[in-house]
């Protein structure tokens, strides 16, 4: 993907390199650090256009033919200009790999969604099709949420893998889907347009699944013996179940006893909601970024430490997830290469409306055993 040449630093190359861009940076000092890769020279100074979008632009396409890749941000009282060596070249995605697993997750989550229905496939294979409702809703959920982040990333030319689905034997048959930028974001309304339409395709189908399954949902007592697994409420589930039954759920020894469908619109949200959470590259760390630059880094060590706490207080599993994060994910936030580029007042409303909605979705106790 990425190749990079050992360049030797010397006055002519770094004077080819200045020179290339002296008609759009006015550079005042320039540096060459000491701990980034061999190569790298930051030149300090101003931009002499108004368009830094356009000014990027014409940096990268000058610099590419010495196999240079140009980054601009604020420094402290600068602008700084990053010559780092090397250029992205995207490898062709293998489509056949994602077909695959798209096939496997999708027998993967109509066994278990049968299983959860209480068919005996050993004895009833046939029974299968009755997790298909489930399995249908669901997996249309993950995908609208996954196609929301590739059509964005195409449209605004980010080479993207095709969604990678992840069959797994969870409650849900699948640990999720997933795609790979195969490139990075050049400006923070790429970031944030490309991380923001996940989230906004997923609750554009979720939403309206939730509403129908529970329709057709029934208010039933609460078993009085056995195990049953109860699904936790969030802000937003708490009141919907309260329009559209007129009663608090659960209470009085009843609750609502889900339709297929209204379990994949809860399970949809319950994933919306985790990706929102702001840190790292998950969705909402891509939003946290766009709004509040570096400082999200640090913010995303008071997350983790708030999940930490919820899994003590509430669900165990928040603890889980929040190592995962710190082992896999990570905390912190690569930049865009041109951070100069505003996003606009229509994006940050947007990023802070997304902030609010995970408030609303999140789900202190995802699921609970009862009378286990």
């Amino acid at each position: 993907m990425e190749e990079q040449r050992n360049t030797i630093l010397d006055g002519t190359f770094i004077g080819k390199l200045r020179a290339l861009v002296d008609d759009v940076f006015a550079v005042q000092d320039l540096e060459v650090p000491a701990k980034a890769p061999q190569g790298t020279v930051v030149f300090k100074g101003h931009l002499l256009v108004a368009d830094s979008e356009a000014a990027y632009a014409l940096i990268a396409e000058r610099w590419r033919a010495h196999d240079y890749t140009p980054m601009l941000r604020r420094g402290q009282g600068v602008v700084e200009l990053v010559a780092q060596p090397g250029i992205v070249r995207p490898k062709a995605g293998k489509p056949m790999v994602n077909l695959a697993l798209f096939v496997v997750t999708v027998i993967s989550v109509l066994v278990i969604s049968a299983l959860n229905e209480g068919v005996n496939l050993l004895e009833d294979p046939g029974g299968i099709v009755v997790g298909l409702p489930f399995t249908v809703a669901f997996l249309a959920i993950l995908g609208a949420h996954e196609f929301g982040h590739y059509f964005l990333a195409r449209y605004h030319k980010v080479a993207v893998t095709l969604p990678y689905f992840i069959p797994f034997p969870t409650i849900w048959g699948t640990f999720g889907a997933f795609i790979q930028l195969r490139s990075p974001t050049i400006t923070r309304k790429q970031l944030f347009d490309v991380g923001i339409a996940g989230p906004l395709a997923g609750l554009a189908l979720a939403v309206p699944i939730l509403v129908i399954g529970l329709l057709n949902s029934t208010i039933e007592p609460l078993p009085a013996a056995g195990s049953y697994m109860l699904e936790g409420n969030s802000i937003f589930y708490w009141l919907l179940k309260r329009i559209i039954f007129g009663q608090v759920l659960p209470g009085n020894g009843l609750d609502v006893f889900l339709h297929p469908l209204a379990w994949a619109g809860w399970s949809g949200l319950l994933v919306t909601a985790f990706n929102l959470f702001p840190v790292g590259q998950l969705d909402g760390g891509h939003v946290a970024y766009v709004l509040f630059g570096r400082a999200t880094k640090t913010a995303g060590y008071v997350v983790v430490g708030l999940m930490v706490v919820v899994g003590i207080v509430f669900w165990q599993g928040w603890i889980f997830w929040a190592l995962m994060i710190l082992l896999f994910i990570g905390v912190g936030h690569p930049p865009p290469l041109n951070e100069l580029a505003p996003i606009g007042r229509g994006r940050k409303l947007l990023g802070y409306a997304m902030i609010a909605v995970f408030v609303l979705l999140f789900v202190p106790t995802p699921l609970v055993l009862m009378g286990g």
